[in-house]
């Protein structure tokens, strides 16, 4: 039973490594797609946690209502635990990175050393499922957001970031991640009278 399990897992990574080859076409200038790696690149910085954290974190400090406070505290809360996750599954499975991926300038400054799971894939998820419950009303928006998950998603194996697995994965572990979210949900209240409980801790002593 354990011989067939192993020459199936086999097979599938087998799969997994030509199939992701294959879909590496922007790998670097040189490759089939290279002359739109710019605007690969371009799609996948959009899936970058540091844009996400500085508009949600701007937006909150700015937000004219409570309600939009509440939601960008959340999506900041959403965020942290996206990359708490990812980092320790990173480090648990620490699986290597395509050969041909080519670093550059972005990619190099932000270092990734292992690739399972994809945190762009991710990040995607989380972020398109958050948009479309807390803030997306109308179908055209649900639209565009999911076409944008789905891009981001595709930017890493057009540019041979990730094995189909990770970013595979990763759209299952953010779609469930804010799951986890809404249960955990922060109320700006509940915000306010932890702050005001602490505040009396400190006076105290």
């Amino acid at each position: 039973m354990s011989s067939h399990f192993s020459i199936a897992l086999r097979f599938l990574l087998a799969i997994d490594l030509w199939l992701s080859k294959r879909l590496g076409v922007c790998s670097c200038e040189d490759a089939a797609w290279g002359s739109i790696r710019p605007l690969v690149r371009l799609v996948e910085f959009s899936g970058h946690v540091a844009p996400w954290l500085f508009g949600a974190v701007y937006t909150l400090l700015r937000g004219e209502t409570v309600e939009e406070q509440e939601i960008m505290l959340n999506l900041i809360l959403a965020l942290l635990l996206d990359l708490m996750m990812v980092g320790l599954l990173k480090k648990l499975f620490r699986r290597r990175m395509p050969v041909q991926n080519r670093s550059d300038i972005l990619s190099a400054f932000f270092v990734e050393k292992y690739s399972f799971p994809s945190g762009h894939a991710t990040r995607a998820a989380l972020c398109a499922r958050f948009l479309m419950a807390q803030l997306v009303d109308t179908d055209s928006m649900r639209v565009l957001v999911l076409g944008w998950a789905s891009l981001v998603s595709l930017s890493r194996l057009l540019l041979a970031r990730h094995y189909v697995t990770d970013v595979g994965f990763g759209l299952a572990m953010g779609y469930c991640q804010y799951g986890l979210v809404e249960r955990l949900w922060v109320s700006w209240d509940c915000l306010i009278w932890l702050y005001s409980v602490r505040t009396n801790c400190i006076a105290c002593t």
